[in-house]
């Protein structure tokens, strides 16, 4: 028995020797350090192909795009417009103290790291884990990459593709640039991407104009937007956000960045309250499109300005815009019930306000809201001007020299035959259009016509200097050609327009003939690229003796015609009223020595396709002639635009007069002419001392115009009181005008 335990404890004994040296021979110094070398190899191999294998790619969808920047002409915000509020700013227009809180907020070693920081990326776990705020730990160039690179996934593979674009991305950028597009890319809150939207939407300050204060509460921001938002914080938001507020300035005074006593001075500076970003409500989305459309004219592609990145100073003036606004609630919106009455909510409005001396366009009324009516009543084209379009007749036939069928010089003093629907005699087209309410006046001057928009005079006078001659004039003075046929019935104005082509055709006559193009911009800047500016003013569309007669004719229908309504002693005042066919828009156009401005009123189907329809009716008033609501909104916008009136007054030098004389025709018109709508009779001027035959006044439910300018000695004032004939319709002609006379 002894040998044989001797013999298996031999062998147990062996066998645990065996198993013992098994171990320590697989388990060495010398294999485990190999092995750690080789995966230390394998890792690095594997790094090196990938940093082989990704190149730095093409910025990602977001990272580009940025809002457009409109502002009123004092540079105060209009509106931002674009997918994302953001500004792209250089690094220079960012104070150097804000540029270096960022660094020191986010990663004080920027300056000397190679782009990627280990002990970053491990603190930033821990601060996440322990409750100190959600951090990547990542540096700012890889915040930077990806931010402008890659997406906000939180893959392996994001991680791992931002690691490797982050060096490369070191190796070719400067540190400058890192950080500016590290400052333009990063999200603050408030739907704010980007220092420059992100200091407006919290201080209410452009980026140059932050304090060090401020700047350091917005890199403070970065770590977590929403919860240090100070004006949803919570208690400990606010704690935090201000520890890390002071955590940043004391980081800027161990770098050298910040003198200690300036620091310890420093007060935490509280953000504004978070204001609704300006949407495309009311009247800021029609100038919106009004500026778009300027850009696209000036050869900027829709394209590149939805885009985004444009900063665009408008020419509108903020106060006399919002008092253009308040003058078409007063005098329009207050008096409509668009629920209730039908025809009430069929009237648009629309109006352009213009510079005359260089062009700008100050104020603008599109309609009621950007977001209910998509098309600006101050631009659109698809309304007749009627008799607005009437000075540009006589500036014609003054600018040419025209003369009369009978030889007699065209001016102020020119007698016409006034007889409604009296046909015009020497053109090859038959035309002979009805006055309003068929009205006949006899042997009348052109003043006079003017004053109370007399068609058939106008329309002989179309045809005495040719209505091809009569058209060039009003495309030099700024018309559209658009449904514009060189044929007499051009007279009423039936061509197409907008309030902003008036506003340029009657600025020119308000500038002495010069021509003026209405422009919305004032600037337009892009870091690519700059707009470049409209030229306001050009060279003379007509002589400065035809446009200060025509100024001195519509005096006349401010101060005693069709827009007496305007007529005021607090400003010296131009205009022409219109009316179109049916009665489905009404113009005032008039002027000042400092502004011109055009007011329409259309009448507009609420039926899809919104086909034109009559506007008499408006507001329980009868017919909504030029000389009614437009003319009181202008008066009432000019007043206040001009801070209660103005001393200026018009500089007219010689005005033709014209030759005096009479023609063939009857003084009076047959009964069959009348019309039996909406008619009263019409009133007289006061007879002129030379007139042959005696003025006939007839009774007037309304009183005469308070001021009157005396007729011309050539005057002849018979009017016509013959009672209207109910039995004959009204002419339904195309082209009818039906201008408003005072006392309507």
């Amino acid at each position: 028995m002894g040998r044989a335990d001797a013999r298996r404890g031999q062998v147990r004994e062996a066998r645990r020797a065996g198993r013992s040296g098994g171990i320590r021979g697989l388990f060495t110094w010398r294999k485990l350090l190999g092995t750690f070398f080789g995966f230390c190899l394998l890792v690095m191999g594997a790094f090196l192909a990938l940093y082989v294998y990704v190149d730095v790619p093409a910025a990602n969808a977001t990272a580009n795009k940025q809002s457009n920047v409109y502002k009123y002409s004092d540079g105060t915000l209009l509106a931002r417009a674009g997918e994302v509020n953001r500004e792209i700013v250089d690094l220079a227009e960012v104070p150097e103290d804000v540029q270096k809180a960022f660094v020191a907020a986010e990663n004080k070693t920027f300056y000397q790291d190679q782009g990627v920081d280990l002990k970053g990326t491990t603190r930033g776990l821990f601060n996440t884990l322990s409750g100190k705020g959600k951090q990547g730990g990542s540096t700012i160039t890889q915040q930077y990459v990806k931010n402008y690179y890659l997406t906000q996934d939180p893959t392996i593979s994001r991680k791992l593709k931002e690691l490797v674009i982050s060096l490369k991305v070191d190796q070719k950028m400067s540190k400058e640039d890192i950080l500016a597009g590290y400052m333009n890319t990063a999200y603050y809150g408030r739907g704010a991407s980007g220092v420059q939207a992100a200091a407006q939407a919290y201080y209410g300050v452009d980026a140059k104009d932050l304090s060090l204060s401020q700047g350091a509460y917005l890199a403070s921001l970065l770590q977590a937007p929403s919860q240090y938002d100070w004006a949803a914080a919570s208690p400990t938001g606010k704690k935090l956000v201000s520890e890390r507020w002071g955590y940043t300035l004391d980081n800027m005074v161990e770098k050298g960045w910040l003198d200690a006593s300036e620091r310890a001075g420093m007060k935490f500076t509280i953000p504004q309250q978070p204001k609704a970003a300006p949407g495309m409500e009311g009247q800021t989305g029609y100038l919106v499109e009004a500026a778009n459309e300027e850009l696209e004219r000036q050869g900027i592609s829709e394209e590149a300005i939805e885009a985004g990145g444009w900063t665009i100073t408008l020419n509108i003036d903020k106060k006399r815009q919002k008092e253009l606004e308040k003058a078409v609630d007063r005098q329009l919106e207050s008096k409509l019930d668009r629920e209730g009455n039908r025809t009430d909510a069929t009237v648009q409005a629309g109006a352009t306000s213009v510079n005359p001396k260089n062009g700008e366009v100050v104020a603008l009324y599109g309609g009621v809201s950007a977001t209910q009516h998509w098309i600006s009543n101050a631009t659109r084209q698809d309304y007749q001007p009627a008799s607005t379009f009437k000075p540009l007749v006589l500036a014609s036939a003054l600018e040419n020299g025209s003369k009369t069928q009978d030889g007699r010089l065209i001016g102020l003093d020119t007698v016409y035959d006034g007889t409604s629907r009296r046909p015009v005699v020497g053109s090859d087209i038959p035309f002979k259009p009805q006055n309003e309410d068929g009205r006949s006046y006899g042997d009348i001057s052109v003043q006079t016509a003017m004053d109370r928009s007399v068609n058939s005079v106008f329309a002989q006078m179309v045809v005495d200097v040719s209505p091809t001659t009569v058209k060039q004039t009003a495309l030099d003075l700024g018309m559209p050609d658009k449904g514009f046929p060189a044929v007499p019935s051009i007279t009423l104005g039936t061509m197409n327009a907008s309030t902003w082509d008036m506003a340029g055709v009657f600025a020119t006559l308000d500038n002495h003939g010069k021509k003026v193009n209405p422009h919305i911009i004032k600037s337009a800047e892009h870091r690519d690229r700059t707009a470049a500016p409209v030229d306001g003013t050009g060279g003379q569309a007509i002589s400065r003796k035809t446009a200060d007669t025509v100024t001195r004719s519509l005096t006349g229908v401010v101060d005693n015609g069709s827009g007496h309504e305007a007529d005021t002693s607090a400003y010296d005042a131009a205009g022409k009223t219109g009316t179109s066919e049916n009665n489905k828009a009404a113009w005032f156009a008039g002027y000042t020595p400092e502004l011109t401005t055009v007011v329409a009123l259309y009448g507009e189907s609420a039926k899809a396709g919104g086909e034109q329809v009559t506007l008499t009716g408006t507001a329980n008033s009868g017919r909504a002639n030029g000389g009614g609501f437009p003319a009181k909104i202008w008066a009432d916008y000019t007043l206040a635009a001009l801070n209660g009136g103005s001393t200026a007054t018009f500089d007219l030098e010689d005005v033709e007069r014209g030759e005096s004389g009479t023609t063939q025709a009857p003084t009076t018109a047959p009964a069959e002419t009348q019309e039996p709508e909406e008619t009263e009779p019409p009133e007289t001027e006061s007879p002129s001392p030379s007139s042959s035959a005696p003025v006939t006044q007839s009774p007037s439910t309304q009183p005469p115009p308070s001021r009157t300018t005396p007729p011309t000695p050539s005057e002849s004032t018979t009017v016509p009181t013959e009672p209207v004939d109910p039995v004959d319709p009204p002419d339904e002609r195309p082209g009818r005008d039906e201008d408003s006379l005072p006392g309507q």
